[in-house]
């Protein structure tokens, strides 16, 4: 597992993020506080507090380097 924080601060931002992570087989999450919420979940990113970075945790057995490549644009 990977973890890397993120910033998703506008609305263009989430949309963009969600069609990104969605193209790959991982499960990502998303961790603010105490909730914990599935990273390809356009309403569940919606119901966290996206003011302050996030904490973006990548399930991969090997190597993330194609994910990071992409997400890139949103690691703070």
């Amino acid at each position: 597992m990977k973890t890397v924080q993120i910033s998703l601060n506008s609305i263009d931002k989430v949309k963009s993020f969600v069609n990104d992570v969605t193209k790959f087989d991982y499960d990502f999450d998303l961790v603010s506080g105490r909730y914990v919420i599935d990273a390809k979940s356009i309403m569940g990113i919606f119901s966290l507090d996206l003011s302050k970075p996030i904490d973006l945790n990548i399930h991969t057995d090997g190597n993330a380097d194609d994910v990071m490549a992409v997400l890139n644009q949103y690691v703070i």
